[in-house]
């Protein structure tokens, strides 16, 4: 049988543990807390894109554009130099425009993914968006066809779920079927030392 094609993240290490990286048009789950690395390592996947010259798409509930792209500059990352080349879009939703893609579809962000050719998806946090439904049954049908609609675009996503906990009963409470992969952000203190980790869950 032939192997999925691989997507690098841009992470080295990360990607020598996931034989590659990310496979080609999945949809992946971060999870972790406050902290735990998930928003760098997310910009991280959409610059090794970029550079690559494929071009991605930032969606955000709750981050200020201008606070990113100076957090970013820290890392030597210059993403208003990629979005001034046209391969990188900053698109600020809340929870409720999303909804309303999904029921009445295109709008602005289907537009830019598919003007932009977008090859590379954020979704940072998927947790905002989750918290607009009430019962388990509304949560999994809003994500599957949130899913159908990143699968129409044809692009490799991450979505980032805010997690109060790392255990695994709760992990597994967030569209663990649905995703093609599940990462889990640990960021724990060792010796007063703080150190952060990355565990493959699925």
């Amino acid at each position: 049988m032939p192997q999925a094609k691989r997507i690098s993240s841009g992470v080295p290490g990360f990607d020598k543990m996931a034989e590659g990286g990310f496979k080609e048009g999945s949809i992946n789950l971060l999870c972790g807390g406050a902290g735990s690395g998930k928003t760098t390592f997310a910009i991280q996947f959409l610059l090794e894109g970029m550079k690559r010259g494929e071009p991605g798409v930032y969606v955000t509930f709750e981050e200020r554009k201008q606070k990113l792209y100076d957090d970013m500059l820290e890392f030597g990352w210059d993403l208003e130099k990629f979005e001034r080349e046209g391969l990188f879009r900053f698109i600020e939703y809340t929870p409720q425009q999303i909804k309303k893609v999904l029921v009445e579809g295109g709008g602005t962000l289907d537009a830019v993914i598919t003007q932009l050719m977008a090859k590379r998806l954020v979704i940072d946090s998927i947790t905002s968006f989750s918290l607009l439904f009430k019962d388990e049954l509304s949560k999994k049908e809003s994500a599957l066809a949130l899913f159908d609609l990143i699968n129409s675009w044809n692009c490799t996503a991450l979505l980032t779920s805010q997690a109060t906990s790392v255990s695994t009963d709760e992990v597994y409470g967030q569209m663990e079927f649905e995703v093609d992969s599940i990462l889990i952000f640990y960021h724990y203190k060792v010796g007063g030392i703080r150190k952060r980790a990355i565990e493959i869950l699925k």
